[in-house]
């Protein structure tokens, strides 16, 4: 088998787990801070999650396979090693900006629902004052 085939194959099974691996962990983590942010709503926060995940994977999936290709043959094995760590490389710093972006969306969710439970006053208003005259 070519040592060009073998690069590609190594970094596809490379790619896909820490993929698969980084939702994984996005989803198991990220449902906490929707349950919070939807008021403890199991259903929809699960939904939602799911939703997350699936797009996580269509952007990173399709990102590993339009970078799959090059245009240098890989003649030895030092070669394999030098376009593996280049296009693994890449992959986790797209992996790593995806993570911290979901991160940052869920923290902004989260932190709307904190302020828009602290406007609410925490009993109902007793009663009702008329303007003062001279305001």
């Amino acid at each position: 088998m070519d040592r060009t085939v073998v690069a590609y194959v190594i970094y596809l099974v490379v790619s896909i787990s820490l993929t698969i691996w980084v939702a994984r962990t996005l989803s198991r983590n990220g449902r906490v801070f929707l349950a919070d942010v939807l008021h403890g709503n199991e259903k929809l926060a699960d939904a939602v999650n799911h939703l997350l995940v699936v797009g996580f994977y269509l952007v990173n999936l399709g990102f590993v396979a339009l970078y799959l290709s090059g245009d240098e043959t890989i003649s030895d094995t030092r070669g394999v090693f030098e376009a593996l760590s280049t296009k693994l490389g890449v992959v986790l710093l797209v992996l790593g900006v995806m993570h911290l972006g979901n991160v940052y969306v869920l923290n902004r969710i989260r932190r709307r629902g904190v302020m828009e439970r602290e406007q609410q006053p925490p009993v109902a208003p007793q009663g009702w004052a008329a303007p003062a005259a001279g305001a």
